[in-house]
Parts: structure tokens; sequence; C-alpha cells
């Protein structure tokens, strides 16, 4: 059987979206794999189902699963994307969409799409952690990685500040911090460095994906964990290796507004 996708990235963090809002999507983690490889599928990050809404104050439903086919509660650039689509689609200046971690509202912001990510999560059960630990110095060290931050955007992330994030060995070092046992869910991963109060470099290791070229959680993640330990202002540029995000952490509500690039590449149909 055949399913209609479309092919889209946030800075090259890149998605396959399939439409389950007229007929049920669902595919195994294995046929979700498979379609994830990069020679023998359609090559993604993530992959993102639509679905009808669930409650009457949004436009959407997402499902959204990592490479590994594993699901997860939350991935900024593919809102960013799907936000897009549907604002198009049905006309709307703001689409509300609903995972199963929050309901995040999209809109334009020039010729750019902001997302309002909705309130960090800085305690240690919201992250989660599997036990009582300061989120702000968790005592974790690998290959010369010390001491990260945790924060929670609808799914969790450990941020090590650094002085060279570009030679940082991701590679070797996502993996096991992302399998670290004060992760019960796993984590992100990211390393970054401060180049001055409104600007850090930023790369990523995101669970069950590897290494991408982006990622909106985490940017917002970093952005949060900058102001926690006091090196940079409430609204930075975050820059990572497929480009530049606009985060902002609000002081009057503790939302983080991330604002990108939403690019549309193709559409095609896959067996699925």
């Amino acid at each position: 059987m055949k399913k209609a996708f479309i092919k889209m990235h946030g800075l090259g963090n890149d998605f396959a979206i399939f439409d389950g809002r007229r007929e049920e999507i669902r595919l195994t983690s294995v046929r979700i794999q498979a379609l994830a490889d990069r020679h023998t599928g359609i090559g993604f990050d993530q992959m993102v189902i639509i679905d009808l809404p669930r409650s009457p104050e949004t436009d959407a439903f997402l499902r959204i699963y990592n490479a590994d086919g594993s699901e997860v509660g939350a991935c900024g650039n593919a809102t960013r994307c799907i936000g897009k689509l549907l604002m198009a689609e049905l006309g709307k200046s703001v689409v509300v969409l609903e995972t199963i971690a929050a309901k995040l509202a999209a809109k334009y912001a020039g010729d750019k799409i902001c997302v309002d990510m909705g309130e960090a999560h800085l305690k240690w059960r919201e992250i989660p952690l599997t036990n009582e630990n300061k989120t702000d110095f968790l005592p974790i060290s690998e290959g010369g990685l010390k001491q990260p931050v945790a924060v929670g955007m609808g799914n969790p992330h450990a941020v090590f500040f650094v002085e060279d994030a570009i030679h940082v060995p991701l590679e070797t070092l996502g993996p096991r911090i992302e399998h670290h046992p004060l992760f019960p869910e796993r984590t992100n991963v990211e390393v970054a460095q401060v180049i001055s109060p409104t600007e850090i470099r930023m790369r990523v290791w995101e669970r069950g994906a590897g290494i991408t070229q982006a990622c909106g959680t985490g940017a917002c993640a970093t952005a949060v964990a900058g102001v926690r330990r006091g090196l940079t202002e409430r609204k930075v540029t975050v820059i990572l290796d497929g480009g530049a995000l606009e985060i902002e952490w609000r002081e009057s509500d503790g939302h983080v507004l991330m604002t990108g690039d939403a690019v549309e590449v193709y559409r095609g149909e896959v067996s699925v």
C-alpha cells in the first residue's frame, strides 16, 4: 500500500510527514527504521503523522517518531514545518498543534515561523531524572564533558558548556550520555559554546537519531541553560550545524519562543 508524504526540513533537521487525518496510519518501529534509512528508504531524522485534533482548541494532533522508531513528545523543527503547512491549508494566521507532551502555537514572524514551545521544565521529576539532583549541575562526566544542565522541553536534554563545540567528539560521547542511568527515557545531548551573551554555537546528538544538523528543542534547552548558568541573556541566537534559530526565554511566563525557517523539499509516495 502506498501513502503520500511530504519531505521538509528545518535547518537540515529533516522529516517525512504523513497525513493521517483521512486515513489512519500506523507503522511499526521496524518499518519506521526502514523508511528512515538514507540509502534504501526516504531518509529522515524524524517521521511525523498529522492526526485529527483531540481537543476543540487545537488544529491537529502530531505523532512524532525518531529514526529508530521510538515515539517522542516534542520536535521543535518539525512543529515549525507542520505549522507552516497547516497555516496555508487552513487559512489561519496561528495554528495550535498538540503532541503527547504539550500544545504548541505556531505563527509567522516575517518570513520565518515562530513556535511558542511552552514552559521549560527544570524540576528533576519533570525532565525526567531517575532521582533527585540539582538540575543546573548534574553529576555527569564523560570524555571531558562535565556537569551538564538538565532541561525538559517535552523531551529531556543534557546541555554541556564547552570552549570549542566544533571539536567535541560527539559521535562517540553522544551515545554514552544518551543512555546515562540518570535519564530513564534517555536524553538528547548538546555541546554549547558561548560566543557572546546573545550568541551560542551548539551541536547536538539526538536520542534515537544521532548527530543531526539542528534540533529545535535542543536550541531551546541550550538557551534556557545559558540563562540558568548566568552566561547569556534571555534572547539569543543559537547557531547550529544547519543554520541559526532565534530563541527567547520569556521572563513573564517562562515560555520559550523559537523562530526559524521551515522548508518543503518535495512530495512523493512510498510503500508502507
